[in-house]
C-alpha cells in the first residue's frame, strides 16, 4: 500500500459479513462511517479519514472495534512506513496473540509480514507477524472477515488475526 495511505482497518467487503465470538457481527464502510471522525490526531497533527475504506465489529455486548484508513501524507516517512490505520477498541482484545487494552491506536503492515501497533504518540507498542492468503480472492486495501471464533484484518492478501 502506499506509503501516503494508512490503512487502518476493518473493512467489510460485503454487507454484513458474519458472526465469530458469540454474535459479534462485521461492519461494513456505510455502517462504520457513522460511527468514525473524518479527521483524526496523531503524531501531533490531525489527518484526514478515508471513510469509504473503514470498518469494524460490534461484539455481542454492544462493545465497538473500527478502524478507518487514514491520509498520512503530511506526515514524515518514518511514521508513514509504521502508520497505515486508524485503530478503535472499546474493549481489550488479542491481535496474533498479544494483548491490546482498550483505546486508540495507530496500526500498520510493514516490511518483513510484521504488523506494527503505536499508540498515538507513534511509540511503538509492539509488533507481531502477518501473515500471507495466497487464496483470497479479489483482495481490497483493507477489510475484516470472521474466521471461527477470531477476526482477520486485512491489507490486500496480508492479515493479523484477532479476538477479545
Amino acid at each position: 500500500m502506499a506509503a501516503t495511505v494508512a490503512a487502518a482497518a476493518i473493512f467489510s467487503a460485503g454487507s454484513l459479513l458474519g458472526y465469530a465470538q458469540t454474535d459479534a457481527t462485521v461492519l461494513n464502510a456505510a455502517e462504520a462511517t457513522k460511527l468514525l471522525p473524518e479527521k483524526v490526531f496523531f503524531r501531533g497533527q490531525s489527518a484526514t479519514t478515508q471513510l469509504r475504506n473503514s470498518g469494524g465489529v460490534k461484539f455481542g455486548d454492544g462493545m465497538f472495534l473500527l478502524a478507518v484508513m487514514v491520509d498520512t501524507s503530511g506526515y514524515s516517512s518514518d511514521v508513514q512506513q509504521k502508520y497505515q490505520a486508524y485503530f478503535i477498541t472499546e474493549q481489550p482484545i488479542k491481535i496474533e496473540g498479544h494483548d491490546l487494552p482498550a483505546g486508540i491506536y495507530g496500526v500498520g503492515f510493514i516490511a518483513g509480514d510484521k504488523f506494527n501497533v503505536l499508540d498515538v504518540g507513534a511509540h511503538e507498542l509492539f509488533t507481531v507477524g502477518s501473515h500471507h492468503d495466497a487464496d483470497l480472492k479479489r483482495p481490497m486495501p483493507l477489510k475484516v472477515t470472521a474466521d471461527g471464533s477470531q477476526f482477520r484484518l486485512y491489507e490486500g492478501r496480508n492479515y493479523v488475526s484477532f479476538s477479545r
